[in-house]
């Protein structure tokens, strides 16, 4: 038996056993023993996690997945469920948890908010993602993909680029390269009103050819609070200390 890849759901089965087995040796075990993989699909990285002799978990949308994955690994713990409604704290009864995947292009920026949402939960995340998404989560200020996604996820986790893996390697090949990367987080907390923080990087970058001053008008700043010109520039134009900083600022 084997699973056919279903375009509604986003699935690319990898097929190259060393980007695979990269893949799962990225995973840096630090701190954590519970990692979750999405998306599993016929369990190419399933079968190298396992080998770690750690505690694996798997969630699968895919019915037939999940029959398969039955067949195949009794005794692996299987969510068929959908991994952007889980509760993870519920799940694995607050206990730390890695996320691991080859994960479908369609919801992947919302793997990464929902990760985000959950940090205190989630010391690390290695994940194989469309290129372009891969490049925009790790992106540095003054760079023309930087935006929400990079300030939000980089505010908690460092955020690494590991390598590119090219279309051929999937089952159906996919129109596009796509890009591992690992998060691994350095803090859960900002010390800043963190909703104010989200809701100034949002409208920032919403309107990222404005300046800070334009794009930020409804939150009514008192400008006398906020030196150095910060804002005459663009979102693009801040690093993420830079977007906590003016953050605490229009809050004092």
């Amino acid at each position: 038996m084997s699973v056919k890849a279903k375009k509604h759901l986003g699935q690319h089965f990898l097929k190259d056993e060393n980007v695979a087995k990269q893949i799962v040796e990225a995973l840096s075990w630090n701190g954590y023993e519970n990692v979750l993989e999405i998306g599993p699909g016929m369990g190419v990285l399933t079968k190298y996690l396992i080998q770690e002799k750690k505690n694996v978990s798997v969630v699968e949308i895919d019915t037939e997945s999940v029959e398969y994955l039955n067949k195949n690994y009794p005794d692996l713990p299987i969510f068929a469920e959908d991994f952007l409604k889980m509760n993870l704290s519920e799940r694995f009864h607050h206990q730390p948890i890695s996320i691991l995947g080859n994960f479908p292009y369609n919801i992947s920026s919302q793997i990464v908010f929902k990760v985000i949402e959950d940090r205190v939960l989630v010391p690390e995340m290695v994940g194989m993602f469309q290129k372009e998404v891969a490049e925009r989560i790790s992106a540095k200020e003054g760079s023309k993909v930087y935006g929400i996604l990079s300030v939000l996820t980089q505010a908690y986790y460092k955020a690494e680029y590991l390598f590119t893996v090219d279309e051929n390697v999937f089952n159906p090949p996919p129109k596009v390269k796509s890009g591992v990367i690992r998060l691994t987080r350095f803090r859960e907390k900002l010390e800043i009103n963190e909703k104010l923080f989200f809701t100034v990087v949002k409208l920032a970058f919403n309107q990222r050819r404005k300046t800070l001053r334009n794009a930020l008008k409804s939150l009514n700043i008192d400008e006398d609070k906020i030196e150095d010109n910060l804002l005459n520039l663009r979102a693009e134009q801040l690093s993420v200390d830079r977007f906590i900083e003016l953050t605490s600022k229009i809050t004092q």
